[in-house]
């Protein structure tokens, strides 16, 4: 599945809803229940492209680029805080006319879909985390707060003006690196450089610190939602041994390890992935 040869499966729609003012790409496909998917820091709907045509087979899927990311509309000084971000996904969830729907996060997306699963918790029917970030796992305590400063800054424009550092950071995130398909490297490139994304990858990096807090008071609200916790046993961005403070928090949580895959298991193994979320938002 290359780029060039496009990753959107056939049938569905590739196009912009307009959410309190802003553009917001969104690839939608299939019938039944809602599925909103949240994708992860510098990733957009491209990261789906393995998964989308099977869940919509169940499910009417809506893959948006988050704003400030992707193929959506970036504006000067956007609040990249997870509420923030939660209150612009609510109004796209309005704009498309969404009422309830299942919800599925990962990384930075799964710690926004905590939040917008508290905040909208009457509209979430189950929940999918997938590795999220959290206040228990220690990667990148010393960096974020680096990168978060005004020189901080300057450093985010060069990570995302060197493509070879986005070939070795998409390394990383793999469990085994030659599981990468064909045209991956590529597709998360094409957005990257997009004036304002280094700005908002920024504005998110501030907040951080001050999130994990907000994060951790917005699981006792939802302590009582299905939930299904997906990590990959080799992830070395969000660490697996996290997984289990999660799981206590979240009482009617079901955790599930995938051997070998890193960070990014609905990439690295996305027939096994497709099966697992399916089969746990099936449930009555």
């Amino acid at each position: 599945m290359s780029v060039a040869g496009g990753w959107v499966p056939a049938g569905a729609s590739d196009g912009e809803i307009v959410a309190d003012g802003l553009r917001v790409r969104c690839v939608r496909a299939g019938s039944g229940p809602a599925l909103l998917l949240v994708h992860g820091l510098l990733g957009y709907s491209f990261s789906w492209r393995f998964n989308l045509a099977a869940l919509a087979e169940k499910f009417s899927v809506y893959a948006p680029d988050l704003p400030g990311i992707g193929f959506s509309e970036r504006r000067p000084g956007m609040d990249g805080s997870l509420g923030a971000a939660a209150g612009r996904m609510e109004k796209f969830l309005d704009a498309a006319g969404v009422n309830d729907f299942h919800l599925l996060g990962t990384s930075h997306g799964g710690a926004l879909a905590i939040l917008l699963a508290a905040r909208l918790r009457e509209r979430v029917r189950r929940l999918v985390l997938v590795a999220p970030a959290n206040p228990w796992s220690r990667h990148g305590r010393w960096q974020v707060p680096v990168l978060a400063t005004g020189t901080g800054l300057a450093l985010v424009r060069g990570i995302v003006a060197l493509p070879w550092l986005h070939a070795w950071r998409l390394r990383q995130m793999y469990g085994d690196p030659r599981r990468i398909a064909p045209g991956t490297i590529e597709g998360y490139e094409r957005p990257i450089s997009l004036p304002g994304t280094a700005e908002y990858v920024h504005a998110i990096l501030r907040h951080w610190r001050s999130d994990m807090p907000r994060l951790e008071g917005a699981l006792a609200e939802i302590a009582d939602l299905p939930t299904l916790l997906l990590w990959g046993d080799r992830d070395r961005l969000v660490f697996p041994q996290s997984a289990h403070e999660l799981a206590r928090r979240l009482r009617r949580a079901e955790l599930a390890m995938f051997p070998g895959a890193g960070h990014l298991p609905y990439e690295e193994f996305p027939e096994e992935f497709n099966r697992a979320v399916t089969a746990f938002l099936v449930q009555s």
